[in-house]
């Protein structure tokens, strides 16, 4: 099965998908004149400062942290673990790379998710690629638009939103605190069910608390292992930038990598964290109380800079000063083995809590991704039994080897990519005239955001 799962994983993020992916960055980075870098302070400033002013479901604060738990999950601790292992240091900086660029797909992600959102038959919101393939492209595009809810509907349920998020914190908590998988199982099944029953407004109340707090444990944690390690640190970031280039020798238990494996794994791992291009931001980004596309684009964006830029930054560095990279530990383990060298008795339980709340709330903003997804597809009657089946997939989860599940997580994620990169360059002109307004906007009205 696995080599069969391998083979369909190369076909989807072969080399056209790859370039597709990069260059949609690219070419929008370019029509929107690095807005990732020239706007970025006023992103920042938007977090906490947006006006709310609009129709929607949620403040653009709880968008963010449902979207941030959403993409901040397994892939910025085991996903930067695996693609390290896998690529070498090297790999790192095309984490980066993908996540420069992926600041504006997702800032355009956002543009078109408000844009062309629409309200459901029980007056909620309902936007994302699906909508804006359809009602930007027009009706003939409609099965770009299926396709895209279809391969959506497919990763909550299979990959990113349930089985890679709770094999990673059954495999944690029994390493970390021997609690038998059949126990964390039945607890995680029950609190995800307590909380996606009420809707996005429960998981939003829920995300907008943990969230934050557990992006800044993550990050205080991590900076104290780099202070510890803070002699190896210039050696590891030259390192991450000469591998990005030559490939990397095998050194300990590393077979090596060429330089081509480092950006496959660092592109692929990237997207798998951040979700630039990916397409399910978008979703709750249209469910923002906003009047402004541009602004939940701005807001978006940052969701990328935090995840990769900071977090999976953070974790790809502890793991190289330490050295494990080159060791015979995999995934999970390596990264756990980094923190013990720094915090011996606390290390286990420190990344234990983190992942486990990176991968919970994972489950909870991918629930509200599929649910949206089903919704198009099939209408505002398939909610609750999409939410039963949903959390029936969580309880699954648990039981399956973690090979297997990296390899369905990836496909989906590549097939939810197209469609959605697709419409985003044919819909370049719409998002630079959005952008445009704003700015005009903020122009005109210099005291807007005091």
């Amino acid at each position: 099965m696995l080599e069969f799962f391998s083979e369909i994983d190369a076909f989807v993020w072969g080399p056209p998908l790859l370039v597709l992916l990069v260059g949609t960055g690219i070419w929008l980075t370019i029509r929107l004149n690095l807005i990732q870098v020239l706007r970025l302070p006023l992103a920042l400033k938007l977090i906490f400062k947006a006006k709310n002013e609009g129709h929607g479901d949620v403040d653009s604060f709880k968008a963010l942290c449902t979207a941030l738990a959403a993409t901040v999950g397994t892939g910025n601790i085991v996903g930067v673990a695996t693609a390290i292992k896998a690529g070498g240091p090297g790999a790192l900086f095309w984490m980066w790379m993908a996540a420069f660029f992926g600041m504006a797909t997702k800032y355009a992600e956002g543009v078109l998710a408000v844009k062309y959102r629409t309200i459901d038959a029980n007056g909620n919101i309902g936007g994302g690629p699906m909508y804006y393939i359809e009602k930007g492209l027009g009706k003939s595009y409609r099965p770009l638009a299926i396709f895209f809810a279809v391969a959506g509907t497919i990763c909550a349920c299979f990959g990113s939103g349930t089985f890679a998020q709770v094999n990673s914190i059954v495999e944690i908590t029994h390493i970390g605190a021997d609690i038998p998988i059949i126990y964390t199982a039945a607890i995680l099944t029950v609190l995800v069910a307590v909380i996606t029953l009420g809707g996005l407004q429960s998981i939003a109340k829920v995300a907008d608390k943990i969230v934050p707090f557990m992006a800044v444990l993550y990050v205080v944690t991590t900076a104290a292992i780099l202070f510890a390690f803070r002699d190896a640190l210039p050696d590891a970031v030259a390192m991450v930038l000469h591998d990005a280039f030559t490939g990397t020798a095998a050194t300990g238990g590393f077979l090596g990598a060429t330089m081509m494996y480092a950006m496959r794994n660092g592109i692929a791992r990237g997207l798998f964290s951040n979700e630039s291009g990916l397409g399910s931001a978008p979703i709750v980004a249209a469910a923002a109380k906003t009047k402004w596309p541009a602004e939940q684009g701005l807001i978006s964006m940052t969701g990328t800079f935090i995840d990769t830029i900071i977090i999976c930054t953070m974790t790809g560095l502890t793991i190289i000063v330490s050295g494990v990279w080159s060791g015979d530990l995999n995934g999970a383990a390596m990264t756990q083995s980094a923190f013990t060298m720094v915090f011996p008795v606390f290390g286990n339980l420190l990344l234990m809590i983190g992942l486990v709340l990176f991968a919970f709330t994972t489950i909870l903003g991918w629930n509200y991704y599929g649910e949206r997804c089903v919704a198009y597809l099939l209408g505002v009657k398939a909610i609750i039994p999409y939410r039963l089946f949903f959390i029936a997939m969580v309880g699954c989860g648990a039981f399956l080897k973690l090979e297997v599940i990296w390899v369905i997580a990836d496909i989906a994620n590549g097939l939810m990519a197209l469609p959605n990169l697709i419409a985003l360059l044919l819909l370049t002109g719409v998002i630079v005239k959005e952008t445009q307004l704003y700015f005009k906007h903020l122009d005109e009205n210099k005291d807007y955001l005091k």
